[in-house]
């Protein structure tokens, strides 16, 4: 993630090398040929060296603050007077130091926009006079060389920095690409981050809503297969305990007893593994509505009728098993509950959805007054809770002395479509 950081630096180490090599090759090269030139005494060639190492101490400082100076005209315009005053002295000390006037147009973008045009005619015309053999060759019949070479000087070098300052712009305009590349690094770099902890974050959640979720369905299943079937146990043994004095009728509530035992336990083994209830893997969701009221029929001696509307067609498993635990679970409410003479249990198909409506003719109640129960009563939180997993809805209408009507709603979600 920083390749945009390290190629500012790396472009910022490759433009003041170019700012420091340029200068220097050419410097040492005009101190070679001056040297060659003039070598006359031993005091010249040391104020020959002496103006050279200067100018090339002035140049490396130079290239070292340029990125620094290039928006803040006073420092870069007094170090471009500086260049220019020891390329002067260079030039009247030897011509021949011409050859490093290139440096002068090098640093020209020190200088304020107003102010490079007048840097670089200074610096052609210092040009000029080196190629004129110095200060001295100027003449009254020289001149107008001088000023033809001035010219020609000019032209080249405000070509030269015209298209220096093209490439100028296009390198401001590719740092400031790199400098805002490397923001939006650091920036996905403390994104990236962020999300790591909310994927966490969210990762632990799923865990404990996966917990929690399952907690809720085993709650469910619990209530549904061994709490009701214990409960169904103990009225069965406490009606045989009852009918002591009566052989058959003991006897016939101890199989009773026995029967809803082990079914329990094969629906607790089942809600274990979580599968479906044993009533749908024999017989199709109707069919088992109807032998479940048989059966509740049988044991409390309530009529319990079942109608089925509208096609029948295979439903998803969640789909089906809600219904069953629900009406199991309304049946098993009617009959603690409700001292009801007849049962009504209504399965429809219907379009997009399957609603299921067990009415009774007891005694009824009031739901908005019920509360949670202090012995842990889980009927009604059983029944919305499981309906609501599988995005359906579920009504209570019931009053006082006119029954009570449980109506179900769940979505035909059609068997095999995914969970």
């Amino acid at each position: 993630m920083d390749g945009p950081t390290t190629g500012l630096e790396a472009w910022q180490r490759r433009e003041r090398f170019g700012l420091s090599a340029v200068p220097h090759v050419s410097l040492t090269v005009a101190t070679v040929l001056a040297l060659l030139v003039d070598h006359s005494s031993p005091g010249r060639v040391l104020a020959v060296l002496a103006l050279a190492g200067a100018t090339a101490l002035w140049v490396t400082w130079m290239a070292f603050r340029y990125t620094r100076w290039r928006n803040r005209p006073l420092p870069g315009t007094l170090s471009y007077v500086g260049l220019l005053g020891l390329l002067t002295a260079l030039v009247l000390v030897n011509p021949m130091f011409g050859f490093a006037i290139i440096s002068g147009y090098l640093y020209a973008f020190l200088l304020p926009a107003a102010w490079r045009v007048p840097g670089v005619v200074a610096t052609a015309s210092l040009a000029a006079v080196s190629q004129i053999g110095g200060i001295g060759n100027i003449t009254a019949e020289s001149w107008p060389v001088w000023v033809g070479m001035l010219t020609v000087n000019a032209l080249m070098a405000g070509a030269f920095a015209f298209f220096a300052w093209r490439g100028d712009q296009e390198s401001l305009r590719r740092k400031a690409m790199i400098e805002q590349l490397a923001e939006a690094n650091i920036q996905l770099e403390r994104a990236m981050a962020e999300n790591a902890g909310l994927q966490a974050q969210l990762l632990a959640q799923a865990r404990e809503a996966g917990v929690h979720d399952e907690r809720q369905r085993m709650a469910g299943e619990i209530h549904d297969t061994i709490a009701q079937g214990l409960a169904g146990v103990v009225t069965q043994l406490q009606a045989a305990k009852q009918a002591r004095d009566d052989e058959t009728r003991r006897l016939r509530h101890i199989d009773l007893a026995q029967r809803m035992a082990r079914e329990s336990l094969t629906e607790a083994r089942r809600s274990v593994r979580a599968l479906r209830p044993q009533a749908l893997e024999d017989a199709a969701l109707p069919d088992a509505l109807a032998a479940t009221a048989r059966r509740w029929s049988d044991d409390h001696g309530v009529p319990a009728e079942v109608t089925t509307t509208g096609t029948v067609r295979p439903m998803h498993p969640e789909v089906e098993g809600t219904l069953l635990r629900t009406a199991q679970e309304a049946l098993a409410n009617v009959a603690k509950h409700a001292a009801a003479t007849r049962v009504a249990v209504t399965l429809s198909y219907m379009g997009d959805v399957v609603t299921l409506d067990v009415r009774d003719d007891g005694t009824g109640f009031a739901p908005e007054l019920v509360r949670p129960r202090a012995d842990g009563g889980y009927g009604l939180t059983a029944m919305r809770r499981r309906v609501s997993r599988v995005a359906g809805t579920l009504e209570i209408e019931s009053e006082p002395g006119m029954g009570t009507a449980v109506y179900a709603s769940v979505p035909a979600v059609p068997a095999g479509s995914p969970a």
